[in-house]
């Protein structure tokens, strides 16, 4: 499949993802025999599935804005803004997905907060 599918297929699994769409989103992109990397969930997409379930329970009302997305063959990066709570928590997210077969096969997925001030003044984004 050509990276734009697979971006455009990143893309989409992201904001089902963050409209609480978690079930579908899983059905349309996920081989649930791949795997992720992320440290705070246990191994297999079933599992990072129960925590995005929780976590959509816990925030509901998230923001979400993308600001990059780069493909390159089957691996997509995902470079965008998330706001949890009316600005109590944002952040910075990388998602890195591997795709076979327009499937996502493999996640990675990295967070920074966002502080009030940084002494970078050109910004985070």
């Amino acid at each position: 499949m050509p990276s734009t599918d697979n971006k455009q297929s990143a893309k989409k699994f992201l904001e089902l993802i963050i409209a609480g769409k978690i079930e579908d989103a899983y059905q349309i992109f996920i081989d649930m025999g791949g795997k992720h990397h992320n440290v705070f969930t246990p191994a297999g997409f079933e599992a990072l599935k129960a925590g995005m379930k929780e976590a959509h329970t816990k925030y509901p009302n998230k923001q979400f804005t993308i600001q990059h997305i780069i493909g390159d063959e089957d691996l997509v990066a995902v470079h965008s803004h998330l706001v949890l709570e009316e600005k109590t928590l944002d952040l910075i997210t990388m998602h890195l997905f591997r795709f076979n077969n327009g499937k996502i096969v493999e996640m990675w997925d990295f967070s920074q907060a966002i502080l009030a001030e940084v002494p970078n003044k050109d910004g985070v984004f």
